[in-house]
């Protein structure tokens, strides 16, 4: 019965993972069908093929000498030198023996930062701050990357990584939006004075691509929002995951640590858009000491 359980638990994390992608996979049609426009008005190419080129090219995320070789220096991280590998490898050997999992199954990487933070990313990559190998215990060490592996195992780091590839061609053209927005301001400002014409046309014009820089901005915003309300979920799902490891004292350990430095689990750099959706540390810790005295059946 408690395998049942936790296999359905483990079902609904998963759905709500992939809420996001659901709810962006529509604009992202769209911004494919205008970016695909030009295209075949040049090359006559279908469209059904820009969208199966999107989509593999979306899939090379997963593959892992992909992330190994592409994906870690876009995030700037990096191999663990010798005396950080002598820290986490040890640590990170416990947790994949605790699930009987091959320690080389996923990538660990550095990420050189003063910050007290760890993610998991893609399929494959688990990564950590070089500041958080230095500061934290062995102990803490251990709940950490345990609750990153915890967000592997729910297929969180897939549906975060499909939504934003998703993402990707909405971002793309609300930018486009808002610089042709911006020249045809330029223009009704600078010609409008010579020829009302002019002024009309730049005016529409800059309304327009307004327009279309609200719509794809606002579907941005609207799926930042889901993705953070789910992403508080996967949170708490990896954190009781984390806790049916074993490592639940270790992780509360490690949050109590990013309190004490007062860094609360901020952001890193391009992950400023997932700010919202971690929950405050010490919500997290009294949910995991809440879980500690009373496992759920």
């Amino acid at each position: 019965m408690a395998r049942s359980q936790g296999a359905r638990s483990v079902e609904r994390s998963a759905i709500w993972a992939f809420v996001p992608v659901v709810a962006m996979a529509p604009f992202s049609l769209l911004a494919l069908s205008l970016l695909w426009w030009p295209v075949n008005m040049v090359f006559g190419a279908p469209f059904r093929w820009t969208v199966v080129v999107f989509a593999a090219t979306g899939l090379l995320l997963f593959v892992r000498p992909f992330q190994t070789a592409v994906l870690t220096p876009i995030l700037g991280a990096r191999p663990a030198q010798p005396e950080e590998a002598a820290l986490i490898a040890p640590v990170w050997a416990e947790i994949a023996q605790a699930n009987n999992l091959p320690p080389n199954r996923y990538v660990l990487r550095v990420l050189p930062s003063d910050e007290l933070n760890a993610f998991a990313c893609g399929g494959h990559l688990v990564v950590v701050t070089s500041f958080a190998a230095q500061e934290l215990t062995p102990a803490q060490l251990r709940g950490v990357l345990a609750h990153e592996l915890s967000h592997h195992l729910g297929l969180h780091t897939v549906a975060i990584t499909i939504a934003h590839w998703l993402s990707g061609p909405v971002v793309f053209l609300a930018r486009i939006g808002f610089f042709f927005e911006n020249v045809s301001q330029a223009a009704a400002q600078s010609f409008g004075r010579r020829s009302p014409v002019i002024n009309v046309a730049g005016q529409f014009a800059a309304t327009f691509f307004k327009a279309v820089s609200w719509v794809f901005t606002a579907a941005l915003r609207a799926g930042d929002a889901l993705g953070n309300f789910v992403g508080r979920r996967a949170e708490f799902e990896a954190d009781k995951r984390a806790v049916a490891m074993g490592f639940g004292p270790e992780l509360a350990s490690a949050l109590r640590q990013v309190l004490a430095n007062g860094t609360g689990g901020r952001p890193i750099g391009w992950r400023a858009r997932l700010a919202a959706s971690h929950p405050a540390a010490r919500t997290r810790v009294a949910r995991i000491e809440a879980l500690q005295r009373h496992p759920a059946r």
